[in-house]
């Protein structure tokens, strides 16, 4: 007997579920296709993207990780520090350091705390080795 009804299956809400079940047992594969589905289904919430975006990432496809964002950006750019500071991270993994730092001064001017989180955040380690991270961020 399934638990959730045919109909139901390909939900928002059940999608939502989804992606917390498959972030949290760090199922890359499923949560890429159930972000998408939830991007698709729900496009005007950032979760979607978000967890599509990290799961690729996850998956070392950093550039489509990066080409879902951008996608998201549109609707979530202004709102979503955590759509920068992912952005800045995925650029600073493609060598794009001017880029990460750009991005990473966007997250930080929406939301302060991505300063402390960029200081041990692997993703970001060439722009600490670059001397670029640090408190000049906020001046970008």
């Amino acid at each position: 007997m399934a638990l959730i009804e045919e109909a139901d299956a390909r939900s928002a809400d059940v999608m939502r579920l989804r992606v917390e079940l498959y972030h949290q047992s760090k199922q890359w594969r499923r949560l890429a296709m159930a972000g998408e589905s939830l991007a698709d289904l729900a496009p005007e919430e950032e979760q979607g993207w978000i967890s599509w975006a990290y799961a690729l990432r996850e998956l070392e496809r950093v550039a489509d990780a990066q080409d879902v964002l951008w996608r998201a950006e549109p609707a979530h750019g202004k709102t979503s520090a955590v759509l920068h500071y992912n952005l800045a991270c995925y650029a600073c993994l493609l060598g794009d350091l001017k880029e990460a730092k750009r991005r990473l001064a966007m997250a930080v001017k929406m939301d302060d705390e991505f300063e402390s989180s960029a200081w041990d955040d692997p993703d970001l380690a060439a722009l600490r080795s670059d001397g670029e991270a640090g408190n000049d961020v906020k001046e970008s």
